[in-house]
């Protein structure tokens, strides 16, 4: 038996926390023993993670590193909190650059595994990812361009891109009480796009696209899910309304029910800047739900459409997003059905999460046998 300790700092946000469980419930219980570590009980998700039945160690299992003797020694203190745990492998799925986690695992002598889910890498914190990368035992990469440009000569890291819950997310008929709690007609069509509020998602290039396709298209309407309670939130928010928008663009906050919402759109959109994704699974969750999607041209996006290069498009080029969404708001509703259906199809041979979870258990048993 394989005893596993995932990390992360938190369920506030439940994208990473929702990944982590997918493939922590789901590991061969006759191979593998769970348990997860994060920094407090707070967060709309916990009750779901403590649902579970997975035990949960609640401390702080990273620290500041400076001044280093000061970090040294915080280390060392989670290294003996870690023993006390004693898994045979820690999974870490924090976001940050950090390396005090995978120093105080050193210290304890567990093997550390992370997953590298952004494409942050330079800068300020350059140093740091190379030490994480260092103390690792292994990298779980999620997207082809981090493994060129981040891993390339690394003997360490291994390709296991997101999966997603097909059996949550697949087909279904339109949610009737959503559609009257946010007063749509029916003869209205929707483009949604899924996603938290940040400068990165190029919500302001979707805006403006979408402004111009209004001008030909009065029946479409924009439903954006997401957090939006944030400076850059409230931005676009006016930005709907300075561009004429107002009735045309829905903000529907943040949301648990995303497969519920999926069920109104009949495009989905993901317009992430130049920077790129790790591997969205909200583009994912709308190919697995049946829906014609579409996505910017940069990292993770392209690896899942990487069959379907007509619905690749430059990221934060307005008249390229208006030209795609004009193309694809043109064709007939069972069109877009017909191709939504593709997608799921690839999707289900491709993205399953059973095949995330299968790469898993196969890293952390090569991880034991010294294989990597």
């Amino acid at each position: 038996m394989i005893k596993i300790l995932f990390t992360i700092p938190n369920f506030d946000t439940a994208g990473s926390g929702k990944a982590l469980l997918h493939v922590a419930k789901r590991l061969d219980p006759k191979r593998f023993e769970v348990h997860i570590a994060c920094m407090h009980n707070r967060g709309v998700f916990f009750k779901t993670v403590k649902d579970s039945g997975i035990p949960i160690h609640i401390f702080n299992y990273t620290t500041p590193m400076k001044p280093y003797i000061k970090g040294l020694k915080a280390c060392y203190d989670i290294s003996k909190k870690l023993k006390i745990i004693a898994p045979d492998i820690i999974h870490s799925f924090h976001y940050a650059a950090d390396y005090s986690e995978p120093l105080a695992a050193k210290m304890a002598g567990i093997k550390w595994v992370y997953t590298k889910k952004n494409m942050n890498w330079g800068g300020a914190s350059k140093n740091a990812w190379y030490l994480r990368s260092f103390l690792a035992s292994a990298i779980a990469v999620q997207n082809t361009d981090m493994m060129a440009d981040f891993f390339k000569k690394s003997n360490k890291s291994v390709l296991i891109p997101r999966g997603v819950d097909v059996e949550t997310f697949k087909p279904l008929e339109k949610s009737k009480s959503l559609a009257k709690e946010w007063q749509l007609e029916t003869y209205q069509r929707i483009i949604m796009c899924v996603a938290n509020l940040v400068p990165v998602k190029g919500i302001d290039v979707l805006l403006q696209a979408f402004q111009k396709v209004c001008m030909q298209f009065r029946d479409w309407k924009l439903m954006i899910v997401g957090y939006h309670d944030n400076p850059y939130g409230q931005e676009m928010i006016a930005l709907a309304s300075t561009l004429g928008l107002k009735d045309q663009v829905l903000f529907c906050g943040k949301q648990n029910n995303i497969q519920d919402y999926l069920s109104l759109a009949e495009i989905v959109v993901l317009p992430t800047l130049v920077r790129g994704e790790g591997s969205p699974v909200s583009l994912l969750e709308a190919m697995a739900s049946g829906k014609n999607v579409i996505g910017s041209d940069v990292s993770g996006i392209k690896d899942q459409l990487k069959p379907f290069p007509k619905h690749l498009v430059t990221a934060g080029d307005v008249d390229a997003w208006h030209g795609a969404l004009i193309n694809i708001c043109s064709q007939a509703t069972h069109q877009n059905v017909e191709i939504g259906n593709k997608f799921r199809e690839y999707v289900l041979e491709h993205y399953h999460i059973d095949k995330e979870v299968t790469r898993c258990e196969a890293l952390y048993e090569n991880i034991l046998n010294l294989k990597i």
